[in-house]
């Protein structure tokens, strides 16, 4: 690949002198530079937005909110994207302090100390391999259906669905294995092949097979708009537009990160907004009879079905696969890089080998095979990508509102007291309060016990059993949340807290341990 290839796709090594610079600020933190630092601003914003990947979500769960409540389910998406872009603008500004891999974790380990960031990374580590497991099963979803259009006549059912999950897992974990460059080509060609395919798909149904007036995102379809409804249609909004914080989760691999990684978050949780916007106000559009679509719980691959030939369908849903496999492969690169930042402050068991950095691939192997093999676990008994992705957003958002409660307080106690790249300045405080009411507010929603949302065992009519009758009738994330914290707290008791926390950083940027 020629060098002019190199920049146009922003994977390139640094310049000596940007290499001398990022390596020193680096060492500022106590570490050395093992990881590559080839990503530029635009592959930085396309792991984010890989993660986020509007058409992912929306294939998995669009027929949640349309069936829930209609054509107003789509005002979701606008709320939605606002209140996770407040904490998006306080993940810039920390991204702009704490230019090292960990994200969430390595956030409150200097803003709130040891034992809290260490629950913290721990939640959140769990999160991020949930949510791998989470949409590795979704891709079969779209591709099982591409290959019947194809003649292969698939059954689209669980034990298939698992078969190529399970496949999908070890090519990702196979290619984080072989270093970032790659993954961050592959991340940028499929995010251009998102936008453009969503965009494309999206004019081609508005302007040629539009059943709908435009006044449909105000029409519920007969069913009951309240706001107990509303928020379960919420949901699909809620699943879609988290992990920007990916681009600080890599910023030892970014060059500049101080300034380019707050600017990728940022623009990861804009770009994602815009794109899903104008697909899913054109699947409304497109859907021919929009009570029919209701009642037979119509998904994007319904309404392009129900308009195009079968070679059109079949062309849809291999983009949507191919976009939910770089969205796997971005999310576990980020996960690795949290267990790779947590194992080199030595906050994991074998964490000396799970922060051992490959000298030829400058990729943590050991945390790439841990984290595959953690995600494969969920897939032992599988019951559908919407149950494991109950489990993956109730975690996550909980993660996120820990990270800014530990923001908030750090913020009262005077923080920041050194200036950086990117700052809220006064609005630092508001901003906060606002993003913490707007995450405590979506937690409780997700975690709120109900069969649509987070439905016990027993009503999913057992398709997951915990074969355990107690357990079988407790919803689902309180179950999955409740085994991660008993262990965390089993672990950090009898081992963690006795191990000494690496808390270096640059003179003003520590807040005391509380």
């Amino acid at each position: 690949m020629s060098d002019h290839e190199h920049h146009i796709l922003d994977i390139h090594d640094e310049t000596p002198v940007e290499a001398a610079r990022d390596e020193a600020d680096l060492a500022q933190f106590g570490y050395k530079q093992e990881l590559r630092r080839s990503l530029g601003v635009f592959s930085s914003f396309a792991v984010a937005f890989s993660y986020i990947s509007p058409s992912t979500g929306i294939f998995t769960l669009f027929a949640l909110g349309l069936t829930t409540v209609g054509g107003i389910f789509i005002w979701s998406w606008p709320i939605v994207a606002i209140g996770q872009f407040v904490i998006a603008l306080g993940w810039a500004e920390l991204s702009s302090h704490y230019p090292v891999a960990g994200s969430v974790f390595q956030w409150t380990k200097y803003l709130s100390g040891k034992t809290y960031s260490w629950f913290t990374g721990w939640i959140y580590l769990f999160a991020g391999i949930i949510t791998v497991t989470s949409v590795c099963v979704t891709l079969p979803l779209a591709l099982i259906p591409a290959f019947n259009n194809m003649g292969w006549h698939l059954a689209n059912g669980h034990s298939n669905q698992r078969i190529i999950a399970v496949v999908t897992l070890v090519l990702i974990t196979l290619l984080n294995i072989f270093g970032v460059n790659l993954v961050a080509l592959i991340n940028n060609t499929g995010v251009l092949f998102e936008i453009l395919g969503m965009v494309v798909f999206a004019f081609v149904l508005a302007l040629f097979h539009h059943h709908q007036s435009a006044s449909v995102i105000f029409h519920t379809g007969g069913t009951s708009l309240t706001m107990g409804t509303f928020l379960v249609a919420m949901f699909m909004s809620l699943y879609v537009i988290y992990g920007f914080d990916t681009a600080s989760t890599l910023a030892e691999e970014t060059r500049s990160p101080r300034t380019e990684a707050p600017k990728a978050v940022l623009a990861s949780v804009i770009g994602a907004f815009v794109i899903g916007a104008v697909f899913l106000f054109a699947c409304l559009l497109a859907v021919p009879n929009l009570h029919d679509a209701i009642k037979n719980g119509f998904g994007p691959a319904n309404i392009i079905d129900a308009n195009f030939s079968n070679a059109f369908a079949t062309v849809f849903l291999l983009v949507v696969s191919a976009a939910i496999f770089v969205c796997c492969l971005s999310i576990e690169t980020s996960t690795i890089r949290l267990c790779f930042g947590m194992a080199r402050d030595n906050q994991l068991p074998a964490s000396p080998t799970l922060s051992k950095v490959n000298m030829r691939w400058h990729t943590p192997i050991a945390a790439c095979l841990v984290i595959g093999v953690l995600a494969f676990v969920p897939m032992l008994q599988f019951a559908g990508a919407g149950i494991v992705a109950i489990a993956a957003t109730g975690m996550i958002y909980l993660s996120y509102v820990l990270g800014n409660i530990a923001l908030l307080r750090a913020r009262l106690r005077g923080w920041p007291r050194k200036p950086a790249p990117f700052s809220l300045g006064r609005w630092g405080l508001p901003l906060t309060l606002v993003g913490l009411a707007w995450g405590v507010g979506m937690l409780v929603n997700i975690a709120w016990p109900r069969a649509a949302t987070n439905p016990t065992p027993a009503q999913t009519g057992l398709a997951l059993n915990f074969h355990w009758a107690w357990l079988d009738h407790r919803p689902v994330l309180w179950s999955v949340l409740g085994v991660i914290v008993i262990v965390g707290l089993a672990y950090w008791g009898l081992i963690q807290r006795f191990k000494p926390a690496h808390m270096q950083a640059p003179e003003g940027e520590v807040m005391a341990p509380a």
